[in-house]
């Protein structure tokens, strides 16, 4: 294999098309302020290295990255590659990760906007991540132990197993299909409009207008709090410790719980069934 270290890379394609390489403690950054510095490349390890340009990894097969970081400069880190694990790393760039497929994160840190769409199986672990449209059509997501804060996370994804995780995001979830959520705390406004097949298990759901226009919805011991017009038009099975704010017009099924607020059934095609545990 080629190493490179303790080396500073500014110009166009700077390792284009490399096959086998180790690129430790380099910086891809200078006046030249060239792009795409692996593209098109393959078997790839970067340990504490330093990113402040653009399109550094597209169309690779095979990157391993750890120690290292991706300024906001760095944009689009990551586009039409696969095999990629990426270890205690900073990816600051806008619109990184897209289009990849067989993906691992862990411990690391991400502030992206539009970070991770039309992924494909992606394991994340002990990462936290600042991002609008967070995931946006993917599949096969499979997280533990991620911290979110964003807007619109979590959009058109299916497939999809999330576990102790901390989400602070409004929108999340909108038309995901086929999706588990478990022992996660999730605060949000509307959460998981328009989904299907959607199982949310030991969660706690904060935030307005929560799981309207569902199908397929199933909540396991779960706590709602602030949750007023909740379930509107949905289908659901949900069991529901503790207290709901209101409950509004569901399509059907059967929602238990402690305690609600408001039960609003004003519709005659709201044939749901709210139960009240004594």
């Amino acid at each position: 294999m080629t190493v490179y270290k303790d080396q500073r890379f500014d110009e166009e394609r700077a390792l284009y098309g490399s096959n086998g390489i180790i690129v430790e403690n380099c910086r891809f950054e200078g006046p030249a302020d060239g792009e795409s510095a692996m593209k098109e490349s393959s078997d790839i390890t970067v340990k504490g290295s330093f990113f402040d340009l653009r399109y550094p990894f597209w169309h690779d097969d095979g990157l391993k990255i750890t120690d290292s970081i991706m300024t906001e400069n760095c944009r689009a880190s990551m586009w039409y590659s696969k095999d990629i694990h990426i270890e205690n790393s900073k990816l600051h760039g806008i619109k990184a990760l897209r289009e990849c497929s067989d993906v691992i994160i862990e411990g690391s840190d991400i502030i992206s906007p539009e970070f991770g769409w039309s992924v494909n199986n992606i394991k994340m672990r002990d990462t936290s991540a600042q991002s609008e449209y967070f995931m946006m059509r993917s599949a096969g997501l499979d997280f533990e132990k991620v911290e979110l804060k964003g807007k619109y996370s979590f959009q058109y994804i299916s497939d999809s197993v999330f576990e102790d995780c901390d989400f602070d995001t409004k929108d999340a979830f909108w038309h995901a299909k086929n999706v588990r959520v478990r022992n996660c705390h999730i605060k949000g406004e509307y959460l998981a409009w328009y989904c299907e097949n959607v199982t949310f298990e030991n969660c706690t759901i904060i935030g307005t207008q929560p799981l309207c226009y569902c199908k397929g919805l199933k909540l396991i011991n779960c706590r709602m709090e602030n949750c007023d017009l909740s379930f509107e038009k949905s289908e659901a099975d949900a069991d529901i410790k503790g207290s709901i704010d209101s409950v509004k017009n569901p399509l059907k099924g059967i929602i238990r719980a402690d305690r609600v607020g408001e039960i609003i059934m004003d519709e005659e095609w709201a044939k749901g069934e709210v139960i009240l545990r004594e």
